[in-house]
């Protein structure tokens, strides 16, 4: 079974929807389980988050897609301590060539996002992991998908009342599907 962890951080519940349609695109392939993990503010103990169970699992994955509000033009303090957790992972290089893709949703189109992907992807490259860009180009895109335009990653736009756009919600799938497709692929090699 190709295991894919879903790690994210969420205040209004958008980042949660966003990772749970994810899932939702990685388990639509057959021998891919998905799983959401939330960071909470209770596994942050002065400042330093401490979840060993949830590093563990992380451990077993095939896949880990990361995400994120973006505050103030990157990811949460919340994530950010969890990145720094997870850097023990460094030494050991206990994630080297696990896949990885990551997401943020924001309030605005031009609300900094892309800064958040690339603190994402940075992560994911210094812990050895293989990035997984977004491979939808959005002028031709017949679903109307990826409706920010960036390939980096996925990045959505906050509706009114805190909702997930339509459309951000299916390129968020996609996300999941392409993932889980890959690793089936490298598992064959």
């Amino acid at each position: 079974m190709i295991k894919v962890g879903v790690v994210y951080h969420s205040v209004c519940g958008s980042t949660r929807t966003l990772a749970e349609a994810i899932v939702d695109g990685i388990n639509s392939n057959p021998g891919c389980e998905g799983g959401a993990f939330a960071i909470e503010g209770a596994h942050i103990i002065q400042g330093r988050y401490h979840n060993p169970e949830l590093m563990l699992r992380l451990d077993q994955c095939d896949g880990i897609v990361l995400g994120s509000p973006t505050f103030m033009g990157s990811v949460s303090a919340q994530f950010k301590a969890f990145m720094d957790a997870a850097s023990e992972r460094y030494s050991g290089r206990g994630w080297v060539d696990k896949l990885s893709a990551g997401f943020t949703i924001g309030s605005n189109f031009s609300g900094d996002q892309l800064n958040t992907i690339s603190t994402l992807q940075i992560f994911a490259s210094q812990m050895g992991m293989l990035w997984v860009p977004l491979d939808i180009v959005p002028s031709q895109d017949a679903e109307g998908r990826n409706r920010s335009g960036c390939q980096s990653g996925l990045v959505a736009v906050l509706e009114s009342e805190g909702a997930v756009h339509e459309l951000d919600y299916h390129t968020a799938l996609y996300m999941g599907g392409r993932i889980g497709r890959l690793l089936g692929r490298f598992q064959q090699l």
